[in-house]
């Protein structure tokens, strides 16, 4: 059953970034940028470590939990070493997300070509 559920909360988001998408004159980058703010939003009402309870991977894979983790790791860099502890540990959780994506990124590069 939790299969079904994260299948359902991500094709959800998922289905309704493709409507904004087809409906509007927003870009992917715009609605990148939207559902990160959305996470964030969500994180600081407490929303969002409920929807990750709920729903799991299917939570945790959009990029609005990009938004949760700077968020959660800001509040948590605050806690500890104050207001310059806000930047500090702002890219804590993520970081190894961001690397990953970029060693990732230039694997894939290295072994596929791109279309002209």
């Amino acid at each position: 059953m939790n299969y079904i559920y994260a299948f359902l909360f991500a094709g959800f988001a998922c289905a309704v970034a493709q409507v904004i998408l087809d409906n509007t004159k927003l870009t992917p980058g715009h609605i990148t940028s939207i559902y990160t703010g959305v996470g964030a939003f969500l994180s600081f009402l407490g929303v969002y470590d409920n929807l990750i309870a709920k729903f799991g991977a299917g939570a945790t894979v959009l990029i609005s939990n990009f938004g949760h983790m700077l968020y959660s790791s800001a509040i948590q860099g605050f806690h500890e070493e104050g207001l310059l502890g806000i930047f500090s540990g702002m890219l804590c959780k993520s970081s190894l997300a961001i690397t990953s994506a970029i060693c990732f990124s230039f694997i894939v590069a290295l072994i596929f070509n791109p279309k002209d």
